[in-house]
C-alpha cells in the first residue's frame, strides 16, 4: 500500500535557536520511501542516526521562526502478522537491541505492572499476551484529545482510563514489559489517524524480530509508516526546542495514494 504523507509547521521562537526534529519517514524493512522532501528554508541541518539506528534525528539552526514542510511517498510492503502465534523469548535469550526494552523507563514505569500484568493474563504466552493486552487497553480506554499532557505518565492513565495516542503506547509497552516481553515506543504515519496527527504506537519484540503494535486500534502494521523508536515519548518527539516555541500553524495530513 502507499501512502502521501504532507507536514507543514511554522514555530516562532523567542531567540535564534537550535530544534531537534524527528519526523522522516524511516528508511526501514516494511517500507519503502519512493520520494521524500524537507524544506527548512535558510536552517542549517545536522543528522544523526535515531535510536537504534531507526530513522534519524535532524539539528536544525534556525533563526527566530522556522517554516518546515515535510512531503513523502511510502510504499508499505510489511505484512499484517497474526501476533497470537508468534513466540517470546526467554530473557537470556534476548540479544543487545532487544534488552534494553523490558526496563522500566521516564514515562513507562513497567514494574508497576508486574502483579497486575501477572494476575490478568497469567493464562496466556508470548504473542497471545502481547495481542490480549493490546484488546484490553483498547476497550478499557477511552481516546480523549485533551485527557493528558506531556507530564502525564502511565499510571495516571491507567487510573483515568482515558488519553491519546500517547498514552495508550506507555500503557502498552508498559504491561508488555511487565510480562518480560521487550516494548519500545514507535512514533509513526498513519493515513486512519483521526484527528490526523504524528501517531504514537509501539514496537515488541517476537519471533527474533520488531513488530508494529497499535493500541488504540486506528492502524493496523500494514497501513504505518515507521518515522523513530524510544524507551518512550521523550525519545520520539517530533521536535525538541532549545528556546521557547510559540506555535504558529501545524498539519499532519496522511492519504492512501
Amino acid at each position: 500500500m502507499r501512502i502521501s504523507i504532507d507536514v507543514q509547521m511554522t514555530y516562532q521562537f523567542s531567540a535564534p535557536n537550535t530544534v531537534a526534529l524527528v519526523l522522516e519517514a524511516a528508511h526501514a524493512p516494511g517500507q519503502e520511501i519512493i520520494s521524500e522532501n524537507l524544506d527548512l528554508g535558510a536552517a542549517t541541518l545536522t543528522r544523526i542516526a535515531g535510536d537504534c539506528d531507526v530513522g534519524q534525528r535532524i539539528w536544525a539552526q534556525v533563526g527566530t521562526e522556522m517554516q518546515l514542510h515535510y512531503q513523502a511517498q511510502i510504499d508499505i510492503t510489511r505484512p499484517a502478522l497474526d501476533l497470537t502465534r508468534m513466540q517470546a523469548a526467554p530473557l537470556y535469550a534476548l540479544p543487545a537491541e532487544a534488552a534494553p526494552y523490558i526496563r522500566p523507563s521516564r514515562y513507562v514505569q513497567s514494574d508497576k505492572f508486574v502483579a497486575f500484568v501477572g494476575k490478568r493474563f497469567a493464562d496466556l504466552q508470548g504473542g497471545a499476551k502481547v495481542a490480549a493486552i493490546r484488546d484490553w487497553i483498547e476497550k478499557n480506554l477511552s481516546y480523549v484529545p485533551g485527557a493528558s499532557d506531556s507530564d502525564t505518565n502511565v499510571l495516571e492513565t491507567f487510573a483515568g482510563r482515558q488519553g491519546v495516542c500517547r498514552d495508550y503506547a506507555h500503557l502498552f509497552c508498559a504491561m508488555v514489559r511487565a510480562a518480560q516481553i521487550p516494548a519500545r515506543m514507535a512514533s509513526s504515519y498513519g493515513p486512519d489517524v483521526t484527528p490526523q496527527d504524528f501517531h504514537a504506537v509501539a514496537e515488541v519484540w517476537l519471533d527474533g524480530g520488531w513488530h508494529l503494535v497499535d493500541a488504540t486500534g486506528m492502524c493496523a502494521p500494514d497501513t504505518m509508516a515507521l518515522i523513530a523508536v524510544g524507551r518512550d515519548a521523550y525519545d520520539v518527539a517530533f521536535m525538541e526546542s532549545q528556546a521557547p516555541a510559540t506555535l504558529i500553524n501545524q498539519s499532519v495530513s496522511v492519504i492512501r495514494a
